[in-house]
């Protein structure tokens, strides 16, 4: 199971500088990018950097990215922290690269897809819906509605772009090199 959840990674720190890294990309891209609209609607690619660093080094590196980075952006931008907001995005950093390592048998687009699908259904609207609601009262269906729609047009960016990262030969070769680690995701 240890190799099966990577968290010999959570030991390299190469992996982890890399993963501070991506950190602080979700931040950047999360708490600066980001288009809103109204209370509940941000486009952004905060979960792009999250779901990249499962598929790379597993679902527990991947985990604790997202902590880190819902954590330190809600400290650097003076939110509270949510701590259902905070479960979600674990969800998204850990099931991304839970269900991306555990489809090596399908062809990358599709394990792409499903695994992006699945987290940002459970991760992004489901859950992220009920802590808006519980959190700050908002209604529910209302938001789970405005965030469904949300999440179908962020979907339908990262997953090319999420598709071009990991075909990229260039990008995976530095990866590989600055890791140590064998290039496994294809």
């Amino acid at each position: 199971m240890r190799n099966f959840l990577k968290t010999q990674n959570l030991g390299n720190l190469k992996v982890l500088s890399i993963a501070a890294l991506f950190a602080a990309i979700s931040f950047i891209c999360g708490k600066f990018l980001a288009f809103n609209i109204g209370d509940t609607i941000r486009f952004s690619f905060e979960n792009l950097p999250l779901i990249l660093t499962g598929f790379l080094f597993g679902p527990t590196v991947g985990a604790v990215t997202a902590i880190t980075a819902d954590i330190v952006g809600c400290l650097l931008r003076g939110y509270a922290i949510n701590p259902i907001l905070t479960f979600a995005a674990t969800f998204i950093g850990f099931f991304s690269g839970l269900l991306f390592n555990s489809l090596k048998n399908t062809k990358l687009p599709v394990r792409v897809a499903i695994s992006v699908v699945f987290c940002h259904i459970i991760g992004s609207v489901i859950i992220k819906t009920v802590g808006l609601s519980v959190w700050f009262g908002y209604p529910f269906f209302l938001t789970l509605i405005e965030r469904t729609i949300n999440y179908l047009v962020v979907l339908a960016a990262e997953l090319p772009i999420l598709i071009l990262i990991i075909k990229n030969k260039q990008f995976m070769g530095e990866i590989s090199k600055l890791t140590g680690a064998k290039n496994e995701l294809h």
